[in-house]
């Protein structure tokens, strides 16, 4: 039985997260961070969720690949990448069988529990999903890697632009 993400877009009651479940998996998310800590970058992008969504880890995993990928030519000592948003909310399923020897539709426990099968984040409106710091002659960059990240996302997103002010060093008086 093939598993749609689209079962699990939408926000349903309570949710059940990964600290209280027995054999739940552990999130697609290879790195959280990529990139180099500097604090000399000029800009600071912001994938922003339009929707109130749930995004299942493997959207997320996609989503930084997909900007990594594109972010990465800039060379790795120049960008800063960070998915912010943590999937935590264990997601179930409840097996049905689907075979050719099942001519009649199983019917099975009405609400049944479910056996562990994923992990989601929940966000909301105006949730930021992924930050990347870059300096400006590698703006344009920053804003492809954006664009590709949110085409991996089971949402609508806009980017925010933030440019990023240096602290002046003190002149040494005389």
């Amino acid at each position: 039985m093939k598993i749609h993400g689209s079962n699990y877009r939408q926000q349903k009651g309570q949710f059940y997260s990964k600290k209280f479940a027995p054999g739940a998996p552990n999130p697609k998310v290879a790195r959280f961070t990529t990139g180099k800590s500097r604090q000399d970058y000029d800009y600071l992008f912001r994938l922003v969720s339009d929707g109130k969504v749930q995004i299942r880890h493997n959207a997320l995993e996609a989503a930084r690949v997909a900007a990594s990928k594109k972010v990465v030519l800039v060379g790795e000592e120049n960008f800063l990448l960070k998915v912010v948003t943590y999937p935590h909310l264990v997601l179930r399923e409840n097996k049905m069988i689907a075979t050719a020897g099942a001519d009649r539709l199983q019917e099975g426990m009405r609400k049944a529990f479910g056996k562990p099968i994923g992990l989601a984040a929940r966000v909301g409106i105006g949730s930021v999903v992924l930050e990347l710091s870059v300096k400006a002659e590698n703006f344009e960059k920053g804003k492809q890697a954006m664009w590709a990240a949110a085409t991996k996302l089971p949402m609508k997103t806009h980017t925010e632009i933030v440019k990023l002010e240096h602290p002046v060093a003190p002149t040494p008086q005389s």
